[in-house]
């Protein structure tokens, strides 16, 4: 079976491809390098540089490989910047996403595996939030995902297009060859293992006044590796559920003092921090049900530990300070 992986050379992407190549599968990766890194690509993996709606690219690979199935991880992924140019989102994210559709149905491949969010949810009514939770994003990063489920779910009803959404919260932790690489970091976990590296002289931990046990809010926080293998399990999971959506999650949620305390005791350094205003949108506590995964694909978190999950991207960015290197 031939994968064709969008977005392959970025964090999450290019994790999946390593444990595609590792269950034998052939894989083929497109990515315009904008947020990923070609040296993030292992060689085992065919790569083409550009965006995943060039249709003159499309063409290319889907004449020279036999591909079965695309994963799209392709997409614009920075919160924060869709609520002040949401432009490009809907630009990557959906227009050009519809454009992979189009070739796909041209060369009669009718199977995605989409790499969606929980930001499709919004301010959460009940934790943790299941399927059935109302769709309501507050960010267009979340608008454009859950806008793409809806073409997916047209496309699955007009030409028997079999998709499966994968939507969780926060990724985090490293393979042993691969990791967390941003241009611009923005997630808390790598953000406090800079800090420790001493590449930031603290950081700010935004609220303190949160219902929560130690006033700061709560995320899910689920390691990589977990987030592939559930991706690789939807590819058999096509066939009897053609329109599904799953929500992935650890099942508890920790802190960002608890973030911080363990990378601490991972680390074995004292992490400079300040408590600083709360982000206006940002909720008390997300934390996502995977009980529909597990019922239905059997899958379940093998790294559920918050230690584990701090220590191998610790390893990883010890070992990579200066991550995958300026050449991209």
């Amino acid at each position: 079976m031939v994968i064709l992986v969008t977005g392959g050379a970025g964090y999450i992407g290019s994790i999946c491809v390593e444990e595609l190549l590792k269950q034998g599968y052939e894989v083929v990766v497109i990515d315009n390098l904008h947020e990923g890194h070609r040296k993030a690509v292992l060689p085992g993996a065919a790569f083409y540089r550009g965006d995943c709606g060039d249709r003159r690219i499309l063409r290319q690979i889907f004449k020279s490989h036999s591909i079965d199935t695309v994963m799209h991880f392709a997409a614009e992924a920075t919160v924060g910047i869709s609520m002040t140019d949401p432009r490009p989102f809907f630009e990557n994210n959906v227009a050009q996403s519809l454009m992979l559709l189009d070739v796909m149905l041209e060369f009669e491949c009718k199977k995605m595996i989409f790499s969606s969010t929980a930001a499709v949810f919004g301010e959460p009514e009940y934790v943790p939030i299941d399927e059935k939770h109302r769709l309501e994003p507050i960010n267009a990063y979340g608008e454009s995902k859950l806008m793409y489920e809806r073409i997916l779910n047209w496309y699955h009803a007009a030409y028997d297009l079999r998709y499966n959404s994968f939507r969780y919260f926060n990724a985090a932790g490293a393979s042993e060859h691969l990791g967390e690489a941003h241009r611009k970091e923005t997630h808390l976990i790598p953000i406090i293992l800079f800090t420790a590296m001493g590449k930031r002289k603290k950081i700010n931990i935004f609220g303190s006044d949160y219902n929560t046990k130690d006033g700061t809010c709560i995320r899910d926080y689920l390691h990589v590796i977990d987030i592939a293998q559930a991706h690789i399990l939807g590819l058999a999971n096509l066939a009897d559920r053609p329109k599904a959506r799953y929500n992935l999650g650890n099942g508890i949620g920790f802190t960002n003092l608890e973030v911080l305390r363990t990378a601490e005791r991972v680390t074995g350094r004292t992490i400079p921090f300040s408590l600083a205003e709360r982000r206006p949108g940002d909720p008390d506590c997300l934390v996502a049900s995977s009980n529909l995964a597990k019922d239905q694909l059997g899958w379940s978190p093998r790294f559920p530990r918050l230690e584990h999950i701090i220590q191998t991207a610790w390893e990883w960015h010890s070992s990579h300070p200066g991550g995958y290197g300026s050449s991209g």
